[in-house]
């Protein structure tokens, strides 16, 4: 009665925890650069597109990956919903 595939191989609860805690703390820290650097009183120069932009996309893929994992952990309860 088992559907899951023995090839599958299981992600420990506390190493997916750990790893969604890193990278929401990368995540935080990278906005929180971000944001710090916006707020300075000196004015912005078009050289300093050169280093936002890798910035941006850092937090991008970021995003991205938090949103994997998450959507990850969802996983088991959508499907034990469909299930019932």
């Amino acid at each position: 009665m088992d559907n899951q595939d023995p090839q599958e191989e299981l992600i420990e609860t506390i190493f997916r925890n750990g790893t969604i805690t890193v990278v929401g703390i990368l995540l935080a820290f990278s906005l929180g650069f971000l944001t710090h650097w916006a707020a300075n009183p000196v004015p912005w120069q078009l050289q300093d597109l050169f280093a936002v932009m890798p910035i941006l996309a850092g937090i991008a893929l970021q995003m991205r990956a938090l949103s994997m994992l998450l959507d990850e952990l969802a996983a088991p309860a959508r499907l034990r919903a469909r299930q019932a």
